[in-house]
């Protein structure tokens, strides 16, 4: 599945906790759940894809149907619960 151009929601809705240039850590935490990153453009586009500094972790999480679904909307609840479901 491709990502969905313009979406950002997996840039918006997880808590990360690698450094992400531009964002300060603050208590183990670069970026805190439901605040969208710095590196997102106006176009929800990241400034630092496919660059060194851009943190492991975004990589890795792949767009899929169940995780995406048909909208933006639908995107960002699935990727809230999954951080209530995944907190410490």
């Amino acid at each position: 599945m491709e990502c969905r151009l313009g979406c950002g929601a997996c840039c918006t809705a997880p808590s990360i906790s690698s450094p992400i240039p531009g964002m300060p850590v603050v208590n183990g935490i670069s970026k805190p759940a439901g605040v969208r990153c710095v590196q997102l453009d106006d176009a929800n586009l990241c400034r630092i894809f496919g660059q060194p500094e851009r943190p492991a972790v975004c990589g890795q999480l792949q767009p899929a149907p169940d995780m995406c679904g048909s909208s933006q909307t639908h995107a960002l609840h699935y990727l809230e619960q999954l951080e209530i479901a995944t907190r410490p």
